[in-house]
């Protein structure tokens, strides 16, 4: 069984803002898949998605406990589910990456991101797998906190979905 865990802020609101790219994709993830629709899980605080792909099982979660406190669902669903911490996946935004790209690692600090920080402390480790998402842009006026809430632009947006789309055909390779 393996988990990826999409890293965003519950709510309207914040639908497709550059913070909730982690949403964005495990929703791309689901959709590609035709794995079952996301299901609010009270045990969790999380919604969450399943579904088998290439033989394996694979549960996807959206914390709705804000970015900053993501890590006490992912503790949640990993002890309940029994899942290794080689299992899982956390999806996330990062300013340090110019949009379009993204990085795969393990192994790493949270380099400031408060949800994946989160997650560290809840797990005791940083030995898990990341996908980071650039959401840089080059003219970015607004401070930080208000840059990652505010919504992709069109032009952006479109960026996104490409990184989506090679990411969602990577997933196999990813668990490997």
């Amino acid at each position: 069984m393996k988990l990826i865990i999409g890293l965003g802020n519950p709510g309207e609101e914040y639908k497709k803002t550059r913070h909730n790219v982690g949403f964005l994709t495990v929703d791309a993830i689901a959709s590609n898949f035709q794995f079952s629709i996301f299901n609010f899980q009270s045990i969790f605080n999380a919604q969450i998605s399943n579904g088998i792909h290439e033989n394996q099982k694979i549960i996807l979660v959206k914390p709705q406990t804000f970015m900053n406190e993501s890590g006490k669902a992912v503790r949640a669903i990993m002890d309940y589910y029994k899942i290794n911490i080689s299992d899982i996946i956390v999806v996330h935004d990062d300013l340090d990456i110019t949009l379009g790209k993204y990085k795969i690692i393990r192994d790493r600090t949270s380099a400031g991101h408060k949800g994946v920080q989160s997650i560290i402390d809840h797990l005791g480790t940083k030995d898990f797998q990341r996908i980071r998402i650039g959401i840089k842009i080059e003219d970015q006026k607004s401070p930080t906190e208000k840059f990652v809430l505010e919504k992709f632009g069109k032009d952006e947006m479109k960026a996104i979905d490409e990184v989506m789309e090679k990411i969602v055909s990577e997933i196999s390779e990813l668990f490997q």
